[in-house]
């Protein structure tokens, strides 16, 4: 199970879309994440590009967590694709992601 609301990655998702506007906004906003929510969003990315199956979210975010060398804003920038990776994540989670980041605007 996710350690981050749905509404917060999409958040994140329309944030990374607008990079090049919203980069100090995207670098605080992690940043004031606790590391459970940012361990599940590096999961989820790497759900989304196929490092992990949906099944090992577990076993992701505790790599996630272990694994954490580097800010984690920084890490998720030099990602390319982000946005993309983690609604695939949420899709493979079965989160309807469309319908968190709607209700956002």
């Amino acid at each position: 199970m996710l350690e981050i609301a749905t509404d917060k990655v999409a958040e994140v998702i329309i944030m990374a879309r607008e990079l090049d506007r919203a980069e100090g906004e995207f670098d605080s906003f992690i940043a004031r994440l606790n590391q459970d929510e940012q361990a599940s969003l590096v999961a989820l990315m790497w759900i989304g590009r196929g490092t992990f199956e949906a099944s090992d979210l577990d076993e992701a975010m505790q790599t996630a967590r272990d694994e954490a060398t580097t800010p984690t804003q920084q890490y998720l920038k030099g990602s390319p694709h982000l946005a993309d990776h983690l609604e695939n994540g949420l899709e493979s989670l079965g989160v309807n992601v469309r319908d968190a980041e709607d209700d956002l605007y």
